[in-house]
């Protein structure tokens, strides 16, 4: 009984302290109401875009946009291996020397050209010139030596060539 008479006596306080957490309550609802509001306003700002195109519509032009980037650059690289594969045959180095083969002609119009590949496999061309004519030989390079004896000047062209970095 004393239990219910404290509850009796204290019921006005009672009320009042659940009147005041009520409109707490009330007042946060309010404030997450005002908040989703805005935030759903942006959110359809955001889907609409800056040219009223959608989200989805922007995403999909995008990944198609990538995968074709992605086939190009797919393309691309099989076209480096071939250029790779075809640059292994071709002549990347080059040595020249000019020389006065006979010391008559008054002039370096003789010449001998080193031609080698990545591998330094290749030839050397060697043209002397005289009064007579122009003599032309060729000798075989196989990575880097020759089995013929090479001349001075070959030599020069061939390390030239050797020693070449592009």
């Amino acid at each position: 009984m004393e239990f219910m008479n404290l509850i009796n006596d204290y019921a006005a306080y009672i009320l009042l302290g659940m009147a005041g957490l009520h409109l707490i309550l009330f007042i946060i609802i309010l404030v997450n109401v005002v908040q989703n509001h805005k935030l759903k306003k942006k959110y359809k700002q955001f889907l609409l875009g800056k040219d009223g195109s959608s989200l989805e519509d922007n995403l999909i032009q995008r990944v198609n946009e990538i995968e074709g980037l992605i086939a190009s650059n797919q393309k691309n690289e099989e076209e480096i291996e071939k250029i790779s594969q075809n640059l292994s045959n071709t002549f990347q180095k080059i040595g020249m020397v000019k020389y006065d083969a006979f010391h008559e002609m008054g002039g370096k119009l003789s010449f001998s050209l080193a031609l080698l590949n990545k591998e330094d496999d290749g030839f050397i061309i060697n043209a002397m010139h005289s009064r007579e004519g122009c003599y032309t030989y060729i000798k075989e390079i196989i990575k880097g030596n020759s089995v013929i004896v090479l001349s001075d000047e070959e030599k020069e062209a061939l390390d030239l060539a050797v020693g070449a970095k592009n």
